[in-house]
């Protein structure tokens, strides 16, 4: 298989090929290695190569509905036992932190046939809508590498829209997914509190607001993707109702006609860029013509408390990282980044 046929399939299509023996799992993952080795050097997406550990994978044992799909996983939260963990801070790097085993969620990706080949670049704690972090420099977008890939997931989407890989973990406190979806035309999708794991190494992020999850450049697989991950984990804080069907099938079926409302608005009475006003116009257009009722709507909320109770949570979130790499590096101040100290010190 030749790069430019890979770079068609999406996940599942790739899997179906390694099922019906057209290529095999060692084979896509090279492809994906040769992909990342071409075209990392301009865009710094992925920050944490594991070829050895991946071939060790690829060549051994594979089963699940994704079965020797290669991925990225992102650098915060997502932990690979053995593997470096670093969240874009530098005295983590300094010091070399690593995870000492599989998160659930890598691990229930693993369970399903994905081959996990390097950690993927975030800013400091995921901090920001950008990524740049000091302790990696930037990561740029596959499109045009003077733009940023978005952030914080902004090394996953750098990856999958340059081909590198179908699918790369990702998570999303403030738009984390979302907002690297957008600059880099993937498919991208929050799931809801408590939906995906966090453990064993830690309970949740931001008080619940952060989930995981992945980006995609296909619908279907990111709901397989949600299917594998979904589900109750050994010690976690709570505990939420299964979906009534899997989310794989619900991606496949026709919704119905749906009610769905949209504003072109700003909540805080900010301005909008009009080249947002039109894309949102642009899909209002297309919803309609799919038969769907698509009405102007204002959500009432006080915008300014909202946006002040997010902060104080994500602020707190900042404070608390710092204060636990205090305490596994020993550093002092100097091992963050200017923006985070004063964020964690509001």
């Amino acid at each position: 298989m030749k790069f430019e046929e890979y770079r068609r399939f999406d996940a599942i299509g790739l899997a179906d090929l390694v099922t019906r023996g057209e290529v095999t799992a060692a084979e896509l993952l090279e492809l994906a290695i040769a992909r990342a080795e071409a075209v990392n050097p301009q865009l710094n997406g992925l920050i944490i190569p594991l070829y050895d550990m991946a071939r060790k994978q690829a060549t051994g044992p594979l089963s699940g509905p994704l079965a020797g799909v290669p991925m990225l996983v992102k650098d915060l939260f997502q932990e690979i036992g053995g593997a470096p963990s670093y969240q874009g801070n530098k005295a983590r790097k300094a010091s070399d932190v690593h995870a000492q085993r599989d998160s659930t969620l890598v691990a229930r990706w693993k369970q399903g046939g994905l081959v996990p080949f390097g950690r993927t670049n975030t800013p400091e704690f995921g901090a920001k809508g950008i990524t740049e972090p000091d302790s990696f420099g930037p990561a740029r977008n596959p499109w045009n590498p003077d733009h940023t890939p978005g952030g914080s997931s902004g090394g996953s989407a750098a990856m999958v829209a340059a081909g590198v890989v179908p699918v790369a973990g990702a998570n999303d406190g403030g738009g984390s997914i979302r907002i690297p979806a957008a600059c880099c035309g993937l498919f991208g999708l929050k799931p809801g509190r408590g939906r995906t794991p966090w453990g064993p190494e830690f309970t949740e992020a931001m008080h619940g607001i952060a989930v995981n999850h992945v980006l995609t450049r296909s619908v279907r697989d990111s709901a397989l993707l949600l299917d594998i991950a979904q589900g109750d984990e050994r010690g976690s804080l709570f505990q939420i109702a299964p979906p009534k069907q899997a989310y794989a099938l619900s991606a496949a079926s026709r919704p119905g006609k749906l009610r769905i409302g949209f504003s072109t608005r700003s909540p805080l009475g900010t301005d909008v860029d009009p080249e947002a006003i039109r894309a949102v116009e642009k899909t209002v257009a297309l919803l309609r013509d799919l038969g769907h009722e698509v009405i102007d709507a204002e959500p009432q909320m006080d915008a300014k408390q909202m946006c002040m109770d997010w902060l104080s949570v994500w602020f707190g979130q900042c404070a608390a990282e710092v204060d636990e790499v205090k305490a596994i590096t020993g550093c002092g101040d100097e091992g963050f980044e200017l923006d985070t100290l004063a964020i964690a010190a509001f």
